[in-house]
């Protein structure tokens, strides 16, 4: 019986197969997923921003307004941007509470402009969903002073 030989290693198997023998993976420098692999030619640059100064001593930060904004029309938490900014929560909340107020309600307008044109595009789960959140709409219809009947007199007028 012939044995098949790839990438210099010879097929095991006792009968004839079809099998394919793998090279070898490729070898790699194992680093951290925070550390960055050194470039051969390093680039350094300076970057200049414009914003508020936030923080007192060392702890001083500059925040664009505008990326705080954008932050929050991205949907992210109070969180995640004190984190990006590297300052604290109550600090970014009491500097930018009007950009972070008015970036959130533009992403609620995108989300419900997206919406809209879902259910205008004919999906029924949407323009039901859609039904019951904005026009009040329900399966189960209630009494109420609106639904109820006239008042009916058989009196002349």
């Amino acid at each position: 019986m012939e044995k098949k030989t790839i990438n210099n290693q010879e097929c095991t198997h006792e009968h004839d197969c079809e099998c394919v023998i793998p090279a070898e993976p490729p070898s790699q420098d194992y680093a951290e997923k925070w550390q960055y692999k050194e470039r051969q030619q390093p680039k350094w640059g300076t970057v200049t921003k414009e914003g508020l100064v936030v923080g007192r001593g060392a702890n001083k930060r500059v925040v664009p307004p505008d990326e705080v904004w954008k932050l929050a029309a991205m949907g992210c938490t109070l969180e995640e941007m004190s984190d990006w900014f590297q300052v604290k929560p109550d600090t970014l909340k009491y500097n930018f509470a009007d950009y972070i107020a008015k970036g959130r309600a533009e992403l609620k307008r995108r989300l419900r402009a997206a919406q809209l044109k879902v259910a205008m595009g004919g999906n029924a789960t949407m323009l039901i969903w859609l039904g019951k959140n904005i026009l009040g709409q329900s399966d189960a219809p209630q009494d109420s002073a609106a639904n109820a009947p006239l008042p009916w007199t058989d009196g002349a007028l």
